[in-house]
This record gives C-alpha cells, sequence and structure tokens, in this order.
C-alpha cells in the first residue's frame, strides 16, 4: 500500500538534485516517445540514482519515492524547450 500524494519535503530533500534528476526522466521520455499527452510530473525513486517514471494520473506514492510536478520540471516558464519565442535578426 502506498503512501498519499503530498508536495515533496523540500527541508529533507536536495531539492536541485531532485529537479534534475526529474528533468532527465523527462526529457528521456520526450526522446522516446511520439508527443502526445503531457504527463502530470515525474515520480523521482530513492534518495540517489536517476530511477524514476512519468506519470499521467496523480500518483500513490511509496515512502522512498517524490512527487515532482511537471511545472517544475520544465523550469520557470513551465511551457518546456520550445517556449522561447523566436527572433530574427
Amino acid at each position: 500500500m502506498g503512501v498519499p500524494l503530498s508536495s515533496p519535503r523540500w527541508d529533507r530533500i536536495n531539492s536541485a538534485d531532485v529537479i534534475a534528476r526529474a528533468r532527465r526522466i523527462y526529457y528521456s521520455y520526450l526522446e522516446n516517445s511520439g508527443g502526445g499527452v503531457d504527463p502530470c510530473g515525474i515520480v523521482v525513486t530513492g534518495p540517489s540514482g536517476g530511477q524514476g517514471r512519468v506519470v499521467f494520473e496523480t500518483p500513490v506514492l511509496l515512502p522512498d519515492e517524490q512527487f515532482i510536478p511537471l511545472e517544475l520540471v520544465r523550469g520557470r516558464s513551465g511551457r518546456g524547450r520550445g517556449s522561447r519565442p523566436f527572433a530574427r535578426g
């Protein structure tokens, strides 16, 4: 049985590391999938290592898992890599 979804305990984890791991998992998913529906976030497993999964529904977490919402994974703009307007010069 899992633990109900809650926000990450930022005081207990290295947030920069966890978000960087979530980004690697997300960008790997983008490279290997044909696009389609955006996930709701990434579940990162364990305190170290790059294991995790892309999730499309609110997950039930195990004690060693953290849910990282897609907005945090994508960064400041919240729209991903293609969010910058193309400037012609």
